[in-house]
């Protein structure tokens, strides 16, 4: 005959993991309620940013542009960086179109921040098409630790989020012939970034704490 203390003892644990689970939730609800003004926040120093750019931008479309491009590229390819996580976290809304949100092109990018994109025609300053993609390197790489932070916090649903969002973003550079070594080379850990976040989607699922899909 089957104890029936067994049962207690599990019904105590169940309520023991439910409890722990109610003050994740609580947690997290509590980072959420947070999370609005610190994009409030990223938004405005963003916005302050762009003035010195478009100071960057006016001195140096005087002079060559890749005679000098090296000075300001690793600063330019952060801001976008930095652009990019606000929006995908939620924030610049106001300065994109109705309705949409997350992932921003470049084109999108090149508008917020008030400068024009990859020009071949002049030698002047712009946002090459290497400084972005490096950018979305950057934001894949920070997304895959979000993703194991997230649980860290009791926040299981973004991890899958984050997984969808980065495998998309690996298909893309996938369709790209690149030739610039560096750049080809900081690609190639997309492909990690995305095999991480999906061993953090896989653990979840195996424990019953999401649904994957």
């Amino acid at each position: 005959m089957i104890d029936p203390v067994i049962f207690q003892s599990l019904q105590a644990k169940i309520d023991q993991e439910s409890a722990v689970r109610d003050e994740l939730n609580e947690i997290v609800q509590s980072l959420a309620r947070k999370v609005s003004p610190l994009l409030e926040t990223a938004t405005e120093n963003l916005t302050s940013q762009r003035s010195d750019l478009h100071r960057l931008r006016d001195v140096a479309s005087s002079h060559p542009f890749y005679l000098y491009n090296h000075t300001w590229s690793r600063d330019v390819q952060d801001l976008v960086f930095a652009t990019l996580f606000c929006a995908w976290l939620g924030g610049l809304k106001e300065f994109r179109d109705e309705g949409k949100q997350g992932f921003m092109s470049v084109d999108e990018v090149g508008a917020f921040l008030g400068v024009p994109i990859n020009i071949k025609e002049t030698d002047t300053f712009h946002l090459t098409i290497e400084e972005y993609l490096f950018a979305l390197i950057s934001l894949v790489d920070e997304l895959s630790r979000l993703a194991v932070n997230s649980v860290t916090q009791g926040d299981f649903s973004r991890p899958l989020q984050i997984s969808k969002f980065i495998s998309e973003i690996h298909a893309g550079f996938q369709l790209l012939n690149l030739k610039n070594g560096a750049l080809r080379q900081r690609s190639d850990g997309v492909k990690y970034a995305v095999k991480r976040v999906e061993g953090v989607v896989y653990d979840l699922s195996l424990r019953g704490l999401i649904k994957k899909e």
